[in-house]
């Protein structure tokens, strides 16, 4: 048995520290039990063990960690091994996307197994143990196989009645076994031993049980991980797959590890999800997604850079700047130094999102509208509307026409109570970049969508998806992909070959959410998806 780690105490007396999980509670009670007694034991080894008749979702993540990092912690091995004993529903394709998540979530199995390994195997010797007349289908109950063998108790010990039947008859019934013709403990193949021996492992052992195994390793059970507002059950998903109300099972807005991957949500995020739950107890632990989102946010915050992201845009003409004006802007990716900061453009026409701009000036609006100063990020001067054009079919303002406000020059020049982002046109600097951005929203009304009275369909949320086709960012993006992902040290499982992963682009998209590309994204057309939205103070603007 691996012993503890030097620095285990110190761990101990920090509830924060990451492996403080693998030291409290359940699970070190499982090392306790394991190491105790037991010394021919010298090192931890683990599995973990899921059907492959499914995508993992969100509560396997819990499983993962216990079982690679119980192992890892001390000094052990885990394997992953696949629970391949049902194959009316196991495929292919969910052998290899378990054992890529498993790799995504930063894990390496020590080797991959499968329950059906050894079943073709151990059955032909079992054959051939009968032939030879090694072993025998015997019929007889508990009692009496014990009184057989003397209760244990040195009484006298007399020979199955079934063990001199025939070969063909031992072969033909073991056959019935294996068909599942028989039920749990009414028959089993022992073998052909010396009764007569004082050593009880020579009495006619059993070597096949219906139901039963031979090999049966230490098992603790501790309480599965739910996602309240959503559905884990691989039924329902195959649902909502097969009857279209999402694309697959990677459509974002589903709870599988596939689509929480394509969605953009970092591998770390979800271990560190799990690691603040509180430990490992037997009991079922339900949580809500607005938990799981929130340790998602708090992730990004300080691991991803920020570009300015117009969802809606409006086009601002500066009227009084020439059309060949230009300036580059220095902006910081992040508010870490070490981050650095690119260049963006900024001329006499930018994009503003429509949100930001209203037709008529009230106290509560504080963004653009005529008569009003207002801000564009780290821009010198200010700007102030002037008029605005509107579509007469559809109604919506296509251009603002704003007057650039510098206070040498400009007598009723007042400071911006507000800044808002923005845009330039300007293609010589690749400026802006056209991207598709969906957004998404819980796919179920309800914390509870199997409560529904007309069953969980009848739950969806018609607005759980919101599609931005004509959406514009900053030429920033280019750079991001290049360095992408953030930080370098989560590298390692967010790659593929020479390149990176379009959901390892992750960034902030300016008091908007967190986005990153998503696998549809080519080099004319890229498409977005928000990860999760930004919490902002409700009070602002």
């Amino acid at each position: 048995m691996a012993k503890q780690p030097e620095n285990a105490a110190v761990a101990i007396e920090s509830p924060d520290s990451p492996d403080s999980m693998f030291q409290r509670g359940f699970l070190a009670d499982v090392y306790n039990e394991t190491a105790l007694g037991t010394p021919e034991v010298d090192k931890i080894i683990t599995r973990f063990p899921p059907e492959p008749n499914g995508f993992l979702h969100l509560g396997h993540s819990k499983a993962i960690l216990i079982n690679f990092g119980f192992a890892k912690f001390h000094g052990g091995e885990c394997n992953l091994r696949f629970d391949d004993t049902n194959p009316a529903g196991e495929e292919d394709r969910y052998f290899v996307a378990i054992a890529e998540t498993v790799k995504w979530l930063g894990f390496e199995p020590v080797k991959f197994t499968y329950s059906s390994d050894q079943f073709d195997r151990l059955y032909e010797s079992a054959e051939q143990l009968i032939n030879v007349d090694g072993a025998y289908v015997c019929h007889c109950t508990k009692p009496e196989i014990e009184a057989q063998r003397g209760n244990r108790k040195g009484g006298a010990r007399y020979a199955c009645p079934h063990r001199d039947r025939p070969i063909s008859e031992s072969l033909a019934e073991f056959r019935a076994m294996r068909d599942g013709k028989y039920s749990a403990q009414a028959a089993t193949l022992r073998m052909k031993q010396h009764l007569e021996s004082p050593n009880p492992q020579m009495w006619d052992l059993t070597a096949y049980r219906v139901l039963e195994g031979v090999y049966k390793p230490m098992q603790r059970e501790y309480g599965r991980l739910n996602i309240n507002g959503t559905v884990l059950s691989k039924r329902k998903l195959k649902q909502l797959v097969d009857e279209g109300y999402v694309r697959g099972w990677d459509d974002p807005r589903l709870y599988t590890l596939i689509a929480l991957r394509r969605r953009g949500v970092p591998p770390a995020a979800i271990l560190t999800f799990v690691r603040e739950l509180g430990g490992v107890s037997k009991a079922t632990t339900s949580i809500e997604i607005k938990r799981f989102e929130s340790v998602v946010r708090k992730f990004l915050e300080v691991t991803v850079p920020r570009l300015m992201l117009i969802l809606d845009p409006i086009l601002v003409v500066i009227d009084n700047l020439p059309d060949n004006h230009l300036e580059m802007i220095d902006l910081a990716f992040s508010k870490d130094p070490g981050d650095g900061s690119h260049s963006v453009p900024f001329t006499n026409k930018v994009y503003i999102d429509r949100r930001d701009f209203r037709e008529v000036a009230s106290k509560d609006f504080r963004r653009l509208t005529p008569g009003v100063t207002v801000g564009l990020l780290k821009v010198a001067y200010p700007i102030i509307a002037t008029s605005f054009e509107k579509d007469e079919t559809t109604g919506l303002v296509t251009i603002v026409h704003a007057s650039y406000a510098k206070p040498e020059r400009d007598a009723t020049f007042k400071k911006p109570k507000a800044y808002i982002q923005w845009v330039a046109d300007c293609p010589s600097e690749n400026s802006p970049i056209k991207v598709k951005v969906n957004v998404y929203n819980p796919l179920f009304n309800s914390i509870n969508p199997e409560a529904h009275p007309n069953g969980f369909l009848a739950d969806i949320n018609p607005e759980s998806e919101e599609i931005y086709s004509d959406a514009l960012i900053e030429n920033g993006l280019a750079e991001i992909a290049e360095r992408a992902p953030w930080p370098k040290t989560k590298k390692a499982n967010e790659s593929a070959g020479n390149g990176v992963l379009p959901e390892s682009v992750r960034f902030q998209g300016m008091r908007i959410g967190y986005f990153c590309l998503d696998s549809d994204s080519t080099k004319d057309k890229m498409v977005v998806n928000r990860i999760v939205s930004l919490k902002e103070d409700p009070n602002k603007g």
